[in-house]
């Protein structure tokens, strides 16, 4: 058998971008600032912060949406958040 070859664990990794399904709200913080409630189907939602004001939120889920339908198109979002390997 000729290592490298196959690679089973290939056919079952996502088709599409993590992000492709997830919806966004606004959210009003304590402080006056606001909050970007990010949520993907199957996973506890997650809130990025802090936004001085609700259009800053709205202008960063357009710019995030844009960038996950560029990334999902060019098939990079297959890379790792971490270090290079050497």
């Amino acid at each position: 058998m000729a290592f490298g070859r196959c690679r089973p664990h290939m056919d079952t990794m996502p088709r599409t971008h993590p992000h492709a399904e997830a919806t966004y709200r606004v959210v009003p913080s304590e402080n006056g600032s606001f909050a970007v409630e990010v949520t993907i189907p199957e996973s506890s939602p997650t809130k990025v912060s802090p936004f001085a004001t609700e259009a800053d939120a709205e202008a960063w889920i357009t710019r995030h949406q844009g960038q996950v339908q560029t990334q999902a198109q060019a098939g990079r979002w297959f890379r790792s958040g971490g270090r290079p390997r050497s």
